[in-house]
């Protein structure tokens, strides 16, 4: 493959010729414990995304989404995010394994601030945390614990210029991409078409939200 970059930056120097320096406010904006702005914020949070990395440096973001208030916050330092079922490719949970470090962005719909959480991550079975993250009915068979080493809130400029909350922004229904076609593509077996890869990704919608 060609490569098409020819100009590319080395150096914490030629950044900061470029781009400058943060602000007084932005160096001192982030604490090392979630106070009760946190707390609040993760309390009414549905939505964060999970970034993790092999030992190998090989990266994954995940998206995880539950009703507000699913994230425990067990204290200032630790809190516990419920694992529910997946694709049971387990990326994640797999890269916790071999290499700790964890990034995770809070998101409240509407609100175009977000809350930025960095730390140390484990994967726990205790089944007393576990039962407090219960839904419908169903207890998560694992948990992700994370030890707070950094958290901090970030500014909506990515969220103001995407205008993502503004519906009046969003594509019509009939233009989105199609999921099971892309899938279908990808996957490229003559027995998964895009209406058999439809209608297992239905079922599990239906069947193993929980």
């Amino acid at each position: 493959m060609n490569k098409p970059y020819h100009e590319m930056l080395t150096s914490e120097n030629e950044l900061r010729e470029l781009l400058g320096y943060p602000s007084e406010v932005v160096k001192r904006k982030s604490i090392h414990r979630l106070d009760h702005h946190c707390r609040d914020y993760i309390a009414m949070s549905p939505l964060l995304f999970l970034s993790t990395a092999d030992e190998h440096g090989s990266c994954d973001v995940s998206p995880r989404g539950d009703a507000p208030g699913s994230v425990l916050v067990l204290d200032e330092g630790h809190l516990v995010i419920p694992e529910r079922p997946g694709n049971r490719r387990l990326d994640s949970l797999l890269n916790i394994l071999a290499n700790p470090h964890i990034g995770l962005i809070f998101i409240i719909p509407g609100l175009e601030e977000t809350l930025r959480v960095n730390g140390q991550a484990y994967i726990i079975k205790d089944e007393p945390i576990l039962d407090r993250m219960r839904a419908r009915g169903k207890r998560p068979a694992l948990g992700i614990g994370v030890k707070v080493e950094e958290c901090y809130m970030h500014c909506a400029k990515a969220f103001k210029r995407s205008q993502v909350w503004d519906s009046g922004t969003w594509p019509a229904e009939a233009l989105l991409p199609s999921a099971p076609a892309i899938i279908a593509a990808h996957v490229n077996a003559a027995e998964f078409t895009e209406e058999v890869v439809r209608r297992g990704i239905e079922e599990s919608y239906e069947k193993r939200l929980y």
